[in-house]
């Protein structure tokens, strides 16, 4: 494994064109203003060490609260009891949980998600909500390293809290390269999508760049962490990315994987968004507001 050269995180988009202003709710304002006018690194500092605090009544009682105020849902979850929120978070599932697409010819999704924007990447410009474009060479870290999906199709896939939490390989391939970059910590639900301008690119996040099926097709999945969410997990690194990440920013890596192999997993509810290049298509019935289950067709390969 080689490590490059370290990248320092990004400062915020201070020149950034405003998009137009909306309506909006009131519930929609005080989401905001409690998810994001806070300290938000140091609360979620505080809220990873506050997870793993091993303490079986408080895990209990902290599950059973959250599954009283979400659709939190455990039935396919192992193990079924847990020692902390953290082990919570993180849960495997049962095998057969999840069917995976068989067909070489579909992408599936690497995750359960609530679909975002998605489409057709208009050059560089993808959205990250109506009205709320972004640069994806300021989302990859450079114009060079977001080259390959130029004119691609891309897919934004959230993660709410209550969601399993695990993502996964999308079809047959390897991963060629890891970038990490440091930043904030907004809130990346729909209320913030829609005030924020270019919030995922503010955001801490990793590149994952990889290869797939049989033409090595470039696709690269880009994590992107939140609030009480700020640390990613890989098994092909086999590094810890969060707030305090103290290693190389660009890893080279070679680890092979099938579809449906696990990734790594959010400790936290987030967002992974997928980009391939330009040939690839959205599956059937992919649009804004599509729920997702792991292994579900999200995009189609082109023709050989």
């Amino acid at each position: 494994m080689n490590h490059d050269k370290t990248i320092a995180p990004q400062s915020p988009l201070a020149d950034t064109p405003q998009p137009p202003r909306t309506r909006r709710s009131a519930r929609d304002e005080l989401n905001f203003l409690l998810t994001n006018r806070l300290p938000r690194h140091a609360l979620t500092i505080g809220f990873g060490y506050l997870s793993r605090w091993r303490h079986p009544w408080f895990a209990k009682a902290a599950i059973a609260l959250w599954r009283r105020c979400s659709d939190l849902d455990l039935s396919d979850a192992q193990p079924t009891r847990y020692d902390s929120l953290h082990a919570c978070f993180t849960r495997a599932l049962v095998p057969g949980a999840r069917t995976v697409d068989a067909d070489p010819a579909v992408m599936a999704s690497p995750c359960d998600a609530i679909v975002g924007q998605c489409g057709a990447v208009d050059g560089t410009r993808a959205f990250q909500a109506k009205g709320y474009p972004y640069d994806i060479g300021e989302l990859f870290g450079s114009a060079d390293a977001a080259a390959p999906w130029r004119d691609g199709c891309y897919a934004t896939l959230r993660l709410t809290a209550s969601m399993y939490h695990r993502f996964h390989a999308p079809h047959d391939g390897a991963i060629e390269h890891v970038t990490y970059l440091g930043g904030d910590v907004w809130n990346v639900n729909p209320p913030a999508l829609a005030r924020v301008a270019k919030l995922y690119c503010r955001n801490e996040r990793a590149v994952i760049r990889t290869r797939i099926g049989a033409a090595r097709h470039p696709v690269a999945l880009v994590p992107v962490a939140a609030i009480l969410v700020a640390s990613i997990r890989l098994h092909a690194i086999d590094t810890r990315l969060h707030l305090r990440h103290a290693g190389a920013n660009e890893i080279d890596c070679d680890a092979r994987f099938e579809k449906g192999d696990e990734l790594g997993w959010f400790e936290h509810g987030s967002t992974i968004i997928v980009f391939a290049p330009r040939g690839f298509e959205l599956a059937p019935g992919i649009a804004p507001g599509t729920r997702l289950r792991m292994g579900q067709a999200l995009m189609r390969l082109p023709e050989a």
